[in-house]
């Protein structure tokens, strides 16, 4: 059975978890739609684990669409998002056709990263039939700016702007937000805050779905892994079931676990 925006919703009502896993290929679509994940994301992460760059600022829309059409053929039934990468949605023109560019090849959501200045694109978006995954945190095509990869919203001002813009960018219509490298007490309460779903990587166990770079959950990415990153293949037999472990330890709520948060 495919899996449609409106259960992400049902889940969260429910109280239940629902796991995400970036996807590339076909191959790693089939692997982890099979095994029960309910949304993949062709994410802008390609750009480091796929393509070899130090961030994912080289990657262009042609890469994503590129990458969504061969996730879209493997994949079985989760629901298909994918990023709006660096400087893709920098005007409403661009914006409008790099998405409709990305849901012409498969994608039935797409994500852009930042705040409140993203609710007219947003809300232009939602207008014509685009559901939207508002990127908040950590986000990689700001890490310039940034200062690097840092843990965001740890000042008392600067999280209580976090909780503000993901109330503005959810009145603008977005479907989902994504919190990436919080603390686990700003995650727990932008999720109970909000009425849409609220997916966490490195934002603790309060948000209702968990996501994972596919290749930091094989162990595939050289370096130093994050602190919110666990490796399932060693406890695993094959891809496959590292995968299904994975999807069973969020559900369960096991993962992540205290060493894989933020204070």
């Amino acid at each position: 059975m495919k899996v449609s925006i409106n259960q992400f919703s049902k889940l969260k009502s429910q109280g239940e978890k629902f796991a995400c896993l970036t996807s590339y290929s076909y191959c790693e679509a089939v692997a982890s739609s099979q095994a029960g994940v309910e949304l993949l994301l062709v994410g802008d992460s390609l750009g480091m684990v796929v393509q070899g760059h130090d961030s994912s600022l080289p990657v262009t829309i042609a890469d994503v669409a590129y990458h969504v059409r061969c996730v879209r053929r493997g994949n079985h039934g989760a629901f298909l998002m994918a990023d709006l990468p660096f400087m893709s949605y920098y005007s409403e023109s661009a914006t409008l056709e790099n998405a409709a560019l990305l849901m012409r090849e498969g994608a039935q959501a797409v994500k852009l990263e930042g705040g409140a200045w993203l609710a007219e694109s947003t809300r232009l978006l939602v207008e014509r039939g685009v559901p939207v995954c508002a990127h908040m945190g950590l986000t990689p095509q700001s890490v310039n700016h940034l200062g690097g990869y840092r843990v965001q919203g740890r000042d008392p001002k600067r999280a209580k702007k976090m909780i503000d813009e993901a109330l503005v960018l959810q009145d603008a219509g977005a479907s989902f937000v994504l919190l990436e490298c919080i603390p686990t007490e700003l995650g727990q309460v932008i999720s109970e805050r909000l009425e849409v779903p609220v997916i966490g990587i490195g934002a603790g166990p309060h948000t209702d779905g968990q996501i994972m770079v596919l290749h930091d959950l094989l162990g595939l990415y050289p370096g130093r892994a994050a602190k919110f990153v666990k490796n399932f293949l060693t406890e695993s037999t094959d891809v496959q079931s590292a995968i299904r472990n994975f999807v069973m330890a969020v559900k369960a709520q096991e993962f992540p676990a205290p060493e894989h948060c933020y204070d």
